[in-house]
């Protein structure tokens, strides 16, 4: 009987933790973390080594359009020339989120 009682459990408990959103989650990734990986080669510190003047600094964003977090992930689906463009399915809406918050709240 007690046999049966632990394989019950066991199986239970399986059920339990594999069932989505009672498993723990992992935590979502930093926007500096997203930035710094997908982001920094081209924009380190801000900058922007194709195009100079198209800086992530707010004064460059707001002369070019680009007055919140909306525009900005807009801009990574849909880039100009020389920047990689960021689909859904290469950059999740959340992770684009959290680099388009990153980059306001870091480059004033």
């Amino acid at each position: 009987m007690k046999i049966i009682f632990m394989a019950v459990m066991a199986l239970l408990a399986t059920v339990v933790l594999s069932a989505p959103g009672l498993a723990e989650k992992k935590p979502p990734i930093s926007g500096e973390a997203l930035f710094t990986e997908h982001c920094s080669p081209c924009h380190q510190d801000g900058g922007n080594i194709i195009n100079p003047e198209k800086t992530l600094r707010k004064t460059d964003l707001v002369a070019h359009g680009i007055t919140d977090k909306a525009d900005i992930v807009d801009k990574m689906r849909h880039p100009g020339k020389g920047m990689t463009n960021w689909s859904a399915a290469t950059l999740p809406d959340e992770d684009a989120e959290a680099i388009a918050d990153y980059i306001i709240r870091t480059f004033k």
